[in-house]
């Protein structure tokens, strides 16, 4: 299945907890002033890729932890983030995703998707509650989900670097 992707970052230590593969996905229509990826946003930049070049390249790296979905905007390419998802679960690895949908208005066409995702960055970025010290998100507004435990609870819980 093709993407449209901006970049790949085959060990990222600042897109989620451990080392992960970042797939910077293309495409985004929010443009958020002060965006770190601004790059990303044109619906027709970067390139196509197959997802399976991506899977190969994931499959060869040991000591990842997991995958990253970011971008751009990773729901405007969700049957490919869904196919990543899925391999990346199969492999025994994580899922971290980014977007800039809430929680609470993600499309209904996320839901497979979701189901394969460990942790959810919701919330666009708001460039008056940027904050250097947040922990893998750049806005206050922006919120770390555990998807697992939300799943479990039926009511969001905010993920923790402590497991609480």
């Amino acid at each position: 299945m093709l993407i449209r992707i901006a970049g790949l970052v085959p060990e990222s230590f600042v897109d989620g907890d451990g080392i992960r593969f970042a797939i910077f996905m293309q495409g985004c229509l929010r443009n958020c002033e002060g965006c770190q990826n601004p790059e990303t946003h044109a619906l027709d930049g970067g390139r196509l890729v197959d997802t399976s070049e991506i899977i190969s390249e994931i499959k060869k790296n040991p000591l990842l932890d997991g995958i990253t979905l970011t971008g751009g905007e990773p729901l405007l390419q969700i049957d490919s983030a869904d196919e990543l998802a899925r391999a990346a679960k199969n492999l025994g690895l994580s899922v971290w995703c980014y977007t800039g949908f809430t929680f609470e208005k993600l499309p209904p066409e996320t839901a497979s998707l979701l189901e394969n995702v460990d942790v959810l960055i919701d919330g666009e970025f708001i460039e008056s509650q940027r904050d250097l010290e947040l922990q893998f998100r750049g806005s206050r507004n922006q919120r770390i989900i555990d998807l697992k435990k939300t799943r479990e609870q039926n009511k969001i819980v905010l993920w923790s670097e402590f497991g609480g």
